[in-house]
């Protein structure tokens, strides 16, 4: 390892203590990481504070002020004081049926949509507190469960480029794309269940700003019910939001979120042009005194922005010494050719989806690691389909560490601390990349 690699890894890991420790506010640790990349010489500035100007970066905290405009209209209240009457009638049950709900939506958004995420855990990260379903207790599933379709026909941007790389290598044959759309659900029943399994281990805590009262309360009146004093303050809450907009205001937020979502979706053809019409959205916004100035600075510099904007100079400053591809040369040297298909596969799914944490780049590690694992299938004369299946979709399945925009969003609005993070990450982690693995040798077999 060259100086550089050795400095960048440990600034990498002291990053992670001082989230691990908790003792700075969030997202003041990357910031400390990326001017320590930059005095030790491993990047320049530029590089190290290129997060800022990254365009998602610049979409997420555009879309940010969208939804603090969107959490003011009566639907999503309305939305909202559903989720609290279902906490506070079903429990357990009204857990399941909000994380089928997100499921359910992320089939029409696809594996990994920013905007998906970025609604579902901004809508779930206002609920107020209630005992028998704490919002900390669901956000965190939720959250990630908006990276798992239940029904998932669109697959088509995953399935280009498990086509991709299989041509890469010389590979010619047809990947079945049913089977591939098969290989995904099965991931997402195997989260689904550990999701059932994880209920219990999840913490109990507000995390709303505004939810303090309302827990105190809660817990003081737990003896006469919580179900009526919920669904009263969501009424109340709900009447209160609504007379903050006019309809015409109401319907310029709604088609502001409509622009904002439809610029996402179209900036897979038109580029960062793209990302900027999100940027329209929240003008609209401002001009129609939905937001005022001082809502939408508040909404694009919260924290969130801040840690997402950070951790990017990081992976771009791994990315740089060499240290990822080298990582990736070294564990694929040491599997050899006398190795079972399920541990092949398993080894470069775990390999894929560490350094794509890591480096915040997906696509670039996909395309550096599946390769060199198809490769190796055909060396060792195995069908290589299911390698390049796994690993493609292992690429959007870290979320271990909170590096990363939907992990890092999910343990900022949650609150959570990095063990209460850990206990569930780190277990989903490794059983969503079993079932996968399995998964992709029983549709393809080798």
């Amino acid at each position: 390892m060259t100086l550089p690699m050795i400095f960048a890894l440990a600034i990498t890991v002291l990053m992670i203590v001082l989230i691990m420790i908790d003792k700075l506010p969030f997202g003041v640790p990357p910031l400390i990481a990326c001017l320590l990349m930059v005095v030790f010489q491993v990047v320049d500035i530029k590089v190290a504070f290129g997060g800022f100007a990254n365009s998602t970066i610049v979409m997420l905290a555009a879309f940010m002020a969208v939804i603090a405009a969107l959490q003011k209209t009566s639907l999503i209240t309305r939305f909202k004081a559903l989720i609290v009457d279902m906490a506070s009638r079903g429990g357990f049950k009204a857990y399941v049926l909000i994380v089928l709900v997100v499921m359910l939506g992320a089939s029409l958004f696809g594996t990994g949509s920013t905007a998906y995420y970025v609604l579902v855990i901004g809508l779930l990260s206002t609920l107020p507190y209630s005992k028998l379903l704490p919002p900390s207790r669901v956000l965190m599933p939720a959250g990630f469960a908006a990276n798992h379709p239940l029904a998932p026909f669109n697959v088509a941007l995953q399935y280009g480029i498990v086509m991709a790389v299989l041509q890469s290598t010389g590979f010619t044959q047809r990947v079945d794309l049913v089977k591939f759309a098969v290989v995904n659900f099965i991931l997402s029943i195997g989260f689904l269940v550990w999701c059932l399994v994880a209920y219990r281990v999840l913490p109990d805590h507000a995390i709303a700003d505004t939810s303090a009262g309302h827990a105190g309360d809660t817990a003081a009146g737990d003896a006469d019910g919580v179900s009526g004093g919920g669904v009263a303050t969501a009424t109340a809450t709900a009447t209160q939001v609504a007379a903050l907009l006019t309809k015409r205001q109401e319907y310029v937020t709604y088609a502001s979120f409509a622009i904002a979502v439809i610029g996402m979706v179209l900036q897979s053809y038109i580029g960062d042009a793209g990302y900027a019409i999100t940027g329209l959205a929240v003008a609209i916004l401002l001009i129609s005194n939905v937001l005022n100035f001082t809502e939408i600075r508040d909404a694009i510099s919260q924290p969130i922005i801040l840690m997402s904007a950070g951790v990017i100079g990081i992976a771009d400053a791994l990315g740089a010494t060499g240290l990822t591809k080298l990582v990736g040369t070294t564990v694929a040297g040491m599997l050899g050719t006398n190795v079972s298909p399920f541990i092949l596969v398993f080894a470069f799914c775990v390999l894929t989806s560490v350094l794509a944490t890591l480096t915040g780049s997906t696509l670039g590690t996909v395309y550096v690691f599946a390769p060199l694992a198809i490769a190796t299938c055909m060396q060792l004369g195995l069908n290589p389909t299911a390698a390049a299946a796994a690993i493609v979709v292992a690429g959007w399945n870290g979320h271990f560490l909170p590096i990363d925009g939907m992990p890092a969003m999910i343990m900022g609005a949650g609150k959570y601390t990095l063990i209460q993070f850990w206990k569930f990450t780190v277990p989903m982690y490794f059983i969503r990349l079993l079932v996968l693995t399995a998964g992709a040798l029983l549709l393809f077999p080798m």
